[in-house]
């Protein structure tokens, strides 16, 4: 079966964006280390030669990871779902039942997700056991860092900012 990675026009433009550079500028730059590495003569004592071989297989396996993301890609607008219960690209507050800190998280696809800002991927631990909930539901939530129990202040679609400015 088939993977669907649901993510935003942002998220997808970046991993175009990443593909081209690998292509157009950061692989072609490693033949060329390759090529002066060859020049160097014996290939058992070339570490040059090893080291640009080692990156371009990099390169070449992130194309592949990239070209598998996007293949499966699902360009979605947050804006246009419905957000009374929490989905993609939902913003929610939610207080930690234990400790009174709120948090806020909004869910966003794999490649878009960075924590320190609050952005989460759908299919984190997390993600995956909000999906669904409404406001003032409890969810109890089992984390890499133990268990713990939320309750859902607020559910609401906000504009996505991907970056600190």
């Amino acid at each position: 079966m088939q993977r669907v990675e649901p993510m935003t026009l942002f998220g997808y433009e970046k991993l175009q964006a990443e593909v081209k550079s690998l292509k157009e500028v950061q692989r072609p730059q490693v033949v060329k280390d390759i090529e002066s590495a060859l020049e160097h003569g014996d290939l058992k004592e070339n570490a040059e030669y090893h080291a640009a071989k080692e990156m371009q297989r990099t390169i070449d396996n992130r194309l592949g990871d990239l070209q598998g993301i996007l293949g499966n890609s699902q360009i979605v607008d947050p804006s246009e779902l419905e957000h009374a219960k929490i989905s993609f690209g939902s913003t929610v507050v939610m207080t930690d039942m234990d400790t009174d800190e709120e948090a806020t998280y909004t869910i966003v696809g794999g490649c878009e997700s960075n924590p320190d800002i609050g952005l989460i991927s759908f299919s984190s631990p997390l993600a995956k056991q909000l999906l669904g909930k409404e406001e003032g539901d409890e969810v109890k939530v089992t984390l890499p860092g133990g268990t713990k129990e939320f309750e859902i202040d607020e559910v609401k679609y906000k504009e996505i900012v991907f970056e600190c400015k």
